[in-house]
């Protein structure tokens, strides 16, 4: 609805010979007597303009045109707002839109013809996936689906790391869990994988194998066992909470020698060289951070031959723009936060346009059980698994309740909450006004053959004219805007409290306004307004992968 008043108010401010450089502002008071809409161009522009803002005010709204029975009043308010208060014809008229548009209702075309990815997850395959990972899988999901409802095409991308220290940790981990099962007994260190998982791949590995790898010192079979096995396991878990990639980069791919025997890391250490942020010395390779006002350099390549986390994930984001993305989109936890902003600044270095990279940093999970917190470890084997979790409250529960909260909060998962039939759990109360439409629809089909998929007398909206009813249509016009909001944002919450909130006005609606038992013609416009709700609804459940219950 913002985009309606937009090019009006820049006709009138040309009229009334005001020429700004101020951008227009248009928000939506929190209090109804102050409009529907208002902007403070007035008191932006008085000052260049060297007028009274009320007056300027005044002066613009003499050049607003208006379609008839769309704003049934503007006035000035305090120091110089213009406050504007929708007809309600027009509010209703607008309603039919949702109606007509159906389930493309809330979608643009910013993106068309746009390729975007969206790395989200990218767990290392060394163990289950664990809470925290699952709501940056979550997170990134829905953001996912954020860019294609503006018609991006979107890659959904897992960056598999598949080398590196821990994976061969891990091989390390199953081959002394084998060599267990060999009758060959050693100490097994600390700092190795615990879980009872390891001990599962080492027991099919010595099913197939019996003791014929004991001597082998290759641990090349017992990490590509392993991470086979894990993946897998990654994979189904992911499933099981609607999240699904459809494209997987190998970490491995980036020490590959390409036809001059050359890999991407040592392309990268080449060209920061040449840009002279490249130095070697105590044995390492280092990025020269100090040269941009950073107090310490860092570590690209370790004095044991060993990358850092930097380089890869340097490389790793050059490929991107060589894939041609004009939308990189990135969800880490909260543990990049410190390793990130040198990526950028290495991409930077290099020539890449990092204003295309968009960063959606997630806070970390916490686990309440009882009201009490889980403390878990996922090198001893016991981490707080997001196989339990959908286990204990459903796939539903656990993609709304990590996305309830703005990324950036800590989240503290409570699973008694999550597990109510009350309108305490956001999930059952949202996904409850969707199933009393329904079973609405059909108490209406039954009682009256009102069929919403043949009749199509939306014009009767416009009879609609209560507080209650207003307040829902002019809420469900919102609904394009908060799906450009969140996806500006990276913020997903953003869509679940325009959800809830859409959820309480219908409430109010259905105690407020009786339906069935009106006059037949508004008995239908009142269906209508209710048919809209569950298209909106049910296009927002979309967004946030969560279903649309029909009963409940």
């Amino acid at each position: 609805m913002h985009s309606f008043f937009f090019p009006l108010i820049q006709t009138a401010l040309v009229a009334a010979g005001v020429a700004t450089e101020k951008p227009i502002q248009i928000e939506q008071p929190s209090d109804k007597k102050f409009g529907d809409f208002s902007t403070n161009i007035a008191l932006l522009a008085a000052k260049e303009c060297r007028r009274n803002p009320r007056e300027l005010a005044q002066d613009i709204i003499k050049h607003l045109q208006f379609q008839p029975d769309t704003v049934s009043k503007i006035e000035v308010a305090g120091a110089g707002f213009i406050n504007f208060y929708l007809a309600p014809v027009f509010i209703m008229r607008s309603v039919e839109k949702v109606l007509e548009n159906g389930d493309e209702f809330g979608k643009g075309c910013t993106g068309k013809g746009q390729k975007a990815v969206v790395e989200y997850v990218s767990a290392n395959p060394t163990g289950p996936l664990t809470i925290g990972r699952g709501r940056g899988g979550v997170l990134g999901d829905c953001i996912a689906n954020l860019l294609e409802t503006q018609g991006y095409n979107v890659t959904r991308e897992y960056y598999f790391n598949d080398a590196g220290r821990q994976m061969q940790i891990l091989a390390e981990s199953v081959q002394l869990r084998y060599l267990e099962l060999c009758g060959r007994e050693s100490e097994f260190p600390a700092t190795h994988y615990q879980g009872e998982y390891i001990r599962e791949i080492a027991e099919t590995i010595y099913a197939e194998h019996n003791t014929a790898l004991q001597e082998s010192s290759d641990l090349s079979f017992f990490k590509k066992s392993a991470e086979t096995t894990i993946f897998a396991s990654i994979r189904k878990t992911l499933e099981r909470v609607g999240i699904k990639h459809n494209s997987f980069f190998n970490e491995h791919t980036l020490y590959h020698a390409d036809e001059n025997g050359i890999t991407a890391n040592q392309r990268v250490i080449e060209a920061l060289k040449a840009m002279n942020f490249i130095a070697e010395y105590d044995g390492a390779t280092w990025f020269l951070t100090t040269k941009l006002g950073q107090e310490k350099d860092k570590v690209l390549i370790k004095s044991s031959g060993e990358p850092s986390y930097r380089l890869p994930d340097i490389a790793y984001h050059v490929t991107k723009f060589e894939r041609d993305f004009e939308m990189i989109v990135n969800v880490f936890g909260a543990d990049h936060i410190d390793e990130y902003p040198d990526v950028l600044e290495a991409l930077r270095i290099l020539g890449y346009d990092t204003s295309r990279i968009k960063i959606a940093i997630n806070q970390f999970v916490t686990t309440t059980v009882d009201g009490q917190t889980l403390k878990m470890s996922t090198r001893k084997g016991n981490a707080d698994l997001l196989d339990d979790l959908i286990d204990d409250v459903g796939a539903d529960a656990t993609r709304l309740f990590f996305i309830m909260r703005g990324k950036d909060s800590h989240l503290n998962f409570d699973v008694d909450l999550a597990k109510k039939q009350s309108k305490e759990n956001p999930v059952f109360y949202l996904q409850y006004a969707h199933a009393r439409i329904c079973s609405l629809l059909r108490m209406a089909l039954q009682e009256t053959g009102f069929d919403p998929a043949t009749c199509k007398e939306y014009h009767l909206l416009q009879l609609l004219s209560s507080p209650a009813e207003l307040q829902l249509g002019f809420a469900l016009l919102n609904f394009p805007d908060m799906v450009k909001a969140s996806l500006r944002l990276l913020e997903p919450q953003k869509m679940v409290e325009y959800l809830h909130s859409l959820a309480e006005l219908f409430h109010r609606f259905y105690q407020e306004c009786p339906i069935l038992k009106a006059e037949s013609d508004i008995c239908k416009a009142r269906l209508f307004l209710s048919v809209a709700t569950r298209q909106v609804l049910q296009n927002g459940f979309r967004i946030l992968g969560v279903s649309a219950p029909q009963s409940m």
